[in-house]
């Protein structure tokens, strides 16, 4: 008799989400469902107040559904505590900020080390991942550099090592490219395509639909609402699989 192999369940299932506020009540999402499957990268584009940052701050946890179910990496969010969100946050979902969010008074090092704070882990082997997440990033001769001491696109590569440091399985990059100039901006998505390419889900919240070409799916929102849910049709900018990195990949020879 054969063993029944289990698939895994979908780093992302929304089904029928809604999220209002206030009263009279404002509806940011209506009726939203979303599958994102492990491995996938996702451009979710719209305009201003179509419900991006809603549904960021749903997927990310930071917020709750006011109706419907969401589930991260099989876990029904409605039904966790606080401890067990912040717990879910710290092991399985990355943030990437078009602010950086960075500390200025101290090194890239402990700016990505700080991800790994709620985890438990000894301070010594969260510098030494945080080392190795700076390497992963092309930015290993700089970590001891504050981020006054950088350009916008190496801090946003600090942001972007200290969302990997903890090895998430959902990376979340809301408009990872909106404070760079555009070959900064280019280099920033070839790290999250090269994150993806390894197996981490990368779901990118944009405006720029140049960015949103450069993504195999893009999901688009209108009003709180999906109106269109595309693949890639063979239409978009293709990327060279020539192109030159500085993604230095675990178990991948440079």
């Amino acid at each position: 008799m054969s063993a029944t192999v289990l698939a895994s369940p979908p780093i992302v299932r929304l089904a029928g989400v809604s999220r209002s506020y206030g009263s009279p009540a404002t509806v940011a999402l209506s009726e939203v469902d979303l599958l994102i499957e492990r491995a996938e990268m996702v451009a979710v584009v719209g305009p201003s107040g179509s419900g991006k940052s809603t549904l960021l701050n749903l997927v990310g946890t930071l917020d709750l559904a006011s109706t419907g179910e969401v589930h991260i990496a099989g876990h029904d969010v409605g039904t966790m505590t606080d401890a067990e969100l912040s717990a879910l946050r710290a092991h399985t979902i990355g943030f990437v900020f078009q602010q950086y969010h960075l500390a200025d008074g101290v090194p890239a090092l402990d700016n990505v080390a700080e991800g790994l704070l709620y985890t438990g882990m000894p301070p010594k082997e969260r510098r030494a991942r945080a080392e190795h997440a700076l390497e992963r990033v092309g930015l290993g001769a700089r970590m001891r550099h504050r981020p006054r001491e950088l350009s916008g696109g190496e801090r946003q590569r600090v942001a972007i090592a200290r969302a990997v440091v903890g090895e998430p399985a959902l990376i979340l990059a809301d408009e990872p490219t909106g404070a760079l100039d555009t070959k900064s901006g280019e280099g920033v998505i070839e790290i999250l395509q090269e994150l993806n390419a390894a197996g981490t889900t990368v779901v990118v919240i944009t405006h720029d639909l140049g960015v949103a070409d450069l993504v195999p799916r893009r999901v688009s929102l209108r009003d709180g609402r999906v109106v269109d849910d595309a693949r890639d049709a063979g239409m978009r900018r293709a990327r060279s699989v020539d192109a030159p990195t500085t993604l230095k990949l675990a178990g991948v020879p440079s």
